[in-house]
């Protein structure tokens, strides 16, 4: 396994895992990775279901530093335990994500876009009464309105997120199809030397292709596109590196030599 930095980890920190933190950092060791960011998420104005609490998606930062500071100590002769944030956005949030941003030290920051229309297609309701094409084209729409409009992150996280629940648009789905769309976001990260993340999450889901699909890494990289952060998107244990060997495998076939690593807001290349 070529890449051993997985940039995109949750634990309980986040409202949707409840895995300790060690145990996600001694499944990295025990996969042979050398760095681990925890990437924990802020999703600020995230539209409540019955029975989540309100502050589902918000985020105790400084306890969330303290506990991992104390592993990035204990685990130093073994692993590099970063501090990251994945932080949801929406235009008219971006003050307040970009305060929250600011507010702490961080190593890593994911940008990622969960909602389409202040929903989340996780839940399958979204997609009653609509056509999942129409909705993947919105889904990109505010993506390119949201890096716009947030411009304090590193990499952008999952960028065909909404894939991963539809009920068709998995076996159909060509960058082709989005290409105007998607083009302005690739060439809005490359002129701002922001990274773009390879997401492995969706192969846990038993598709064949990972967030983003094959064919928009490779015209990110014929775009003039460098920098790839690559993330399992674990939220438990036995999910961290999965896909990781593919995900290797798919950089170098689109002509990739080199993955990156941020540390303190900082890009580094680590070979293939």
């Amino acid at each position: 396994m070529a890449i051993l930095a997985d940039l995109h980890l949750h634990s309980s920190y986040s409202g949707d895992s409840d895995a300790s933190m060690e145990e996600m950092i001694q499944k990295a060791i025990a996969a042979g990775l050398n760095t681990v960011c925890f990437t924990e998420h802020v999703d600020l104005d995230y539209p409540l279901r019955h029975g989540e609490p309100e502050n589902i998606f918000t985020l105790n930062a400084d306890s969330f530093l303290y506990e991992l500071l104390g592993y990035k100590n204990k685990y130093a002769d073994q692993i590099e335990v970063l501090f990251g944030l994945e932080c949801g956005m929406q235009p008219h949030l971006s003050k307040e994500n970009a305060k929250i941003i600011k507010d702490h030290e961080y190593d890593f920051i994911l940008g990622s876009v969960h909602l389409c229309g202040g929903e989340d297609p996780y839940y399958d309701e979204f997609f009653e009464g609509k056509d999942e094409e129409a909705v993947l084209r919105q889904y990109f729409e505010e993506t390119y309105q949201n890096i716009r409009a947030l411009g304090n992150f590193d990499s952008l996280a999952h960028l065909d997120y909404m894939i991963r629940y539809t009920k068709t648009l998995d076996k159909k789905y060509e960058y082709a199809k989005y290409q105007d769309i998607l083009d302005k976001i690739l060439n809005h990260l490359i002129d701002r030397d922001k990274a773009l993340e390879l997401n492995t999450g969706s192969l846990r889901k038993g598709m064949d292709e990972c967030n983003p699909c094959k064919d928009v890494i490779k015209r990110y990289k014929e775009l003039g596109g460098e920098m790839i952060t690559v993330g399992s998107d674990a939220h438990r244990p036995e999910e961290v590196a999965s896909g990781f060997d593919k995900a290797s495998q798919l950089l170098t076939d689109c002509g990739f030599k080199y993955y990156t690593v941020f540390s303190g807001r900082i890009p580094m290349f680590k070979k293939l």
